[in-house]
């Protein structure tokens, strides 16, 4: 089990010219990578569920980057714009590189947040970002199924990965599988039988969330070792 005590570094982020966020970096004596971890909305970068995911990240020896929006910073339940969302994730991904220039950048995270991360990168690269990993990406409101939320996908052109639970109810499984399908090599797609779009797991499966997250932070320590063997760039399928 990782060592759920650890004290990540308080860090602060200028996101624009009047506005900066508040981050938390951890950094492992061996790390590999970076992960610049957004947040879900409604929840902050100190939510359990991201704790748990820069400990097990720690202990497979990448660092991670946690970072508030400002919408979360005023403590207002309206998610920021894209514009600005954008413009944050592009402020928490330099502020990543200058504090750690040795490593290799991921970006992505949990939900809503996750997707802007993809929003800014198809609209203009992430410098130093080699691969997006998805915490569970939401491709349309619950009951509502449609592809239309993952159209920009299209115009990445470094590896995703994306971490999926099959009762997600932000990602409709017949929207979701063919739209990776379309990305070609571009795109990776890991199911977690029975997780949730928080990545629950009801007790009848005699699995534990914990369980389900060990599994989850395994294949992202694979797919980031296999990533980083690779050039930095992929060609369009």
């Amino acid at each position: 089990m990782p060592n759920l005590t650890l004290t990540p570094k308080p860090i602060t982020i200028a996101a624009g010219e009047s506005t900066s966020v508040s981050g938390l970096l951890l950094v492992p004596p061996k790390a590999t990578a970076c992960y610049v971890l957004a947040h879900g909305a409604g929840a902050g970068m100190t939510h359990s569920f991201l704790v748990n995911v820069a400990a097990e990240l720690y202990a497979r020896n990448i660092a991670t980057l946690r970072y508030q929006f400002p919408y979360m910073e005023a403590k207002s339940k309206r998610p920021d714009p894209p514009k600005l969302a954008q413009a944050t994730v592009r402020a928490a991904v330099k502020e990543a590189a200058r504090l750690l220039p040795e490593l290799p950048l991921l970006a992505g995270g949990k939900s809503f947040e996750g997707r802007m991360t993809s929003q800014a990168q198809a609209a203009e690269p992430l410098p130093g970002v080699r691969a997006l990993i998805f915490l569970g990406f939401p491709l349309h409101a619950a009951g509502k199924p449609s592809r239309e939320r993952g159209a920009h996908l299209s115009e990445i052109r470094i590896p995703m990965l994306f971490l999926q639970g099959t009762r997600d109810a932000l990602a409709d499984l017949t929207e979701l599988e063919p739209l990776v399908a379309s990305l070609a090599k571009r795109a990776t797609l890991k199911l977690f039988s029975d997780a949730d779009h928080s990545f629950h797991v009801p007790v009848r499966t005699g699995r534990k969330d914990a369980d389900v997250l060990a599994e989850m932070m395994d294949v992202f320590a694979a797919f980031v070792s296999k990533t980083l063997t690779r050039q930095p760039q992929i060609a369009c399928e």
